[in-house]
C-alpha cells in the first residue's frame, strides 16, 4: 500500500497520529457493502484488493439476478466463478476453498440478510481465513451491517474516476470513498481508495477537503488536547 501524503504516525497541522493506510489483502474475513442500492462500488473494490493468482468468485441466486455475473474476459483477474442458489451454499463453497492449496483469495456475494450468514458462521470463515493465510471477502448485497465476526467492514461509494493518463476525455483509474467502519485493533477511518491499475494495487489517501487525514470518529462534545 502506498499514497501517505505524511510520514507514517505523523499528523498535519500538529493533530493526532495518522492511522496507518488499511491492508485489504490482509488474510482475514473482510465485508463490502454499497452505501446505496445498485451502486456497484463494492465488487469493484473487492476486486482491485485482491491479490494475484487465482481466486474462487461464488455468487447466490439473488445477487447474480439482481447484480450480473461477472464478465471473466474483462475481469483483469484469474477467477474461478460458482454460480450457486443460497447463501448456504456460497458460505460452503468459501470454507472449500480456504481449505485448499490453488487460490489466493476467496470471494462470495450474498444478497440481503440471510440466516445462514450467522455471527458464529462468519467466525467460522475468519478463523479458516487466517488458518490458510488467504483473504476472504463477503459482498454483502441489500443487507444491515448485522453482527459479525469480519475483521474489517467497509462501506463503498464511487466516486469519479481520474482522467486517463493519455486521454483526459477518457476515464483513468476508478477510486471509492470507502468507510472502513470497523476493524480489529484500529479506530475507524474514512480514504478515498484509487486503484492504481498500472501497478495493480489499492492506493489509500485523506478525503478532499479533509485537513485530518482520515481521522478518527471522536465522540460528540469531545476535543482532543
Amino acid at each position: 500500500m502506498s499514497a501517505r501524503p505524511f510520514p507514517l504516525g505523523v499528523a498535519p497541522f500538529g493533530r493526532a497520529p495518522v492511522p496507518a493506510a488499511p491492508q485489504p489483502t490482509a488474510p482475514t474475513l473482510s465485508e463490502a457493502f454499497d452505501s446505496r442500492p445498485l451502486a456497484g462500488a463494492a465488487p469493484g473494490f473487492v476486486l482491485a484488493a485482491l491479490p494475484p493468482g487465482l481466486v474462487l468468485w461464488a455468487q447466490d441466486r439473488l445477487s447474480r439476478a439482481e447484480f450480473g455475473a461477472p464478465f471473466l474476459p474483462g475481469m483483469g483477474r484469474d477467477l474461478l466463478r460458482l454460480d450457486l442458489t443460497r447463501p448456504a451454499d456460497v458460505l460452503a463453497a468459501l470454507e472449500d476453498g480456504l481449505q485448499g492449496r490453488a487460490l489466493a483469495a476467496v470471494v462470495g456475494e450474498i444478497h440481503g440478510a440471510a440466516a445462514a450468514l450467522s455471527f458464529t458462521a462468519s467466525r467460522r470463515l475468519a478463523l479458516r481465513a487466517e488458518a490458510a493465510g488467504l483473504p476472504c471477502w463477503l459482498i454483502r448485497h441489500a443487507a444491515p451491517p448485522e453482527p459479525s465476526a469480519a475483521r474489517m467492514r467497509w462501506r463503498l461509494t464511487p466516486l469519479p474516476s481520474l482522467p486517463h493518463p493519455d486521454d483526459p476525455q477518457a476515464p483513468g483509474d476508478p477510486r471509492w470513498l470507502a468507510e472502513l467502519f470497523r476493524a480489529r485493533g484500529r479506530p475507524p477511518s474514512t480514504w478515498v481508495a484509487r486503484h492504481d491499475r498500472a501497478a495493480d494495487r489499492l492506493d489509500f489517501s485523506a478525503p478532499p477537503g479533509d485537513r485530518e487525514l482520515a481521522e478518527p470518529r471522536r465522540a460528540p462534545g469531545r476535543r482532543l488536547a
